[in-house]
């Protein structure tokens, strides 16, 4: 019995060693292969070479468009609105008349007080005779004198106030929509059209603090508004507040523009480019070719690899690199590469250093440094 025992184990461990040392070389075979097949894959990515632009170092900012000159047009008497000299949206020069306010009560008034006033000058001249000849004192004479001063004062302010229910155009510039009609009552105060001045035109703006050393009067400045995206309006610095806002730690800049087609309106927002120097070039990339890690930010470098009785490959090996402004898809790189090297755009998510590459630009990221959203 211990014979055919002995001989059972044996076969049987024969056979579990057998059955182990096949999967072994299977997964042996299996890694050899997977190795083998990793070492020749190649991996298609998008690449471009550095090359230099010139970019306009600039601050973008938001801003609000303001009249040079802008006030609601109102009455500084009251009185009923007797007749209305202009139309709403039309354009009216200083001093042209807008508004006529009834005047009937005070031309009596004033043909009373002018009466009043003719007769305390004669009276005046006639104490003037008789003091020469004795028969008035000189107090008499001094107070017929304040009488008719006061007479002529009277007639003045009356005039006056009749003039100032004459409402005229305090300045040039483009009436708003009416908010009178004939035979209105108006009170001091009351609005009776807007008028804006509107070539040139204001804009507001504000920038952080930081910025203060770009600034200066004179500087250029490029504006853009969504109600004309295909149009940049040029302009100039005219005013920087000489103080900091305490709240907000933000500086007051305006600036003053062209607007000979009326096309800008006070209250509109709008973007506004400071151009803060001379443009200078920079070596850029679409921002999709940084990639980061724990160490900072690289790029994949591509080159050449020759192997003896094989066709030349492209290789990919990650640079670090220091980046630098970004505007619109663009990111400038400061330092780690030059110009002219080949650089992955997109797809180094398969890469690792030592990958083979073949590159495809069919579908490469996006490149515009002045994006526009696109309607769908």
């Amino acid at each position: 019995m211990k014979k055919p025992m002995k001989i059972m184990l044996i076969v049987t461990l024969s056979l579990l060693g057998l059955v182990f040392g096949i999967k072994g070389f299977k997964t042996l075979m299996v890694k050899k292969y997977m190795a083998a097949a990793r070492e020749g894959a190649v991996v298609t990515v998008s690449a471009e070479k550095l090359t230099y632009q010139n970019w306009q170092p600039q601050l973008h900012v938001s801003g609000s468009l303001r009249a040079v000159q802008g006030v609601n047009v109102t009455t500084e008497v009251a009185g009923l609105v007797r007749e209305i000299n202009f139309v709403s949206g039309n354009q009216v020069n200083q001093g042209e008349v807008l508004v006529e306010l009834n005047t009937d009560a005070d031309l009596s008034l004033l043909n009373s007080l002018e009466a009043l006033a003719e007769l305390a000058e004669i009276n005046h001249l006639r104490d003037k005779e008789q003091y020469v000849v004795k028969a008035v004192s000189k107090s008499v004479v001094d107070a017929s004198l304040a009488d008719f001063k006061s007479k002529e004062a009277q007639v003045s302010q009356q005039n006056n106030i009749i003039a100032k229910k004459i409402v005229r155009a305090p300045f040039s510039g483009k009436l708003g929509i009416s908010a009178i009609n004939e035979g209105q009552y108006l009170n001091p105060g009351d609005v009776i059209v807007t008028l804006q001045s509107l070539d040139p035109i204001y804009v507001d703006f504000f920038v952080p603090q930081q910025a203060l050393e770009d600034l200066k009067l004179g500087q250029t400045i490029a504006l853009t508004t969504d109600s004309y995206p295909d149009k940049k309006y040029p302009g100039k610095i005219t005013a920087i507040d000489p103080k900091i806002d305490p709240k907000t730690r933000n500086l007051h800049v305006q600036a003053t523009l062209d607007n000979a087609h009326d096309e800008l309106l006070p209250g509109m927002f709008v973007s506004l480019d400071i151009l803060t120097a001379d443009p200078k070039p920079y070596l850029t990339l679409p921002q999709t070719a940084i990639s980061f890690n724990t160490y900072g930010e690289v790029v994949y470098l591509l080159t050449q690899m020759n192997e003896e009785g094989k066709d030349p490959v492209l290789t990919a090996n990650q640079i670090f690199v220091t980046t630098g402004d970004r505007r619109g898809d663009q990111v400038a790189i400061l330092e780690g590469v030059k110009e002219g090297d080949l650089i992955v755009t997109s797809g180094q998510l398969k890469l690792k250093n030592g990958s083979r590459v073949a590159m495809n630009n069919e579908t490469r990221p996006t490149n515009n440094p002045f994006p526009k959203p696109i309607d769908e």
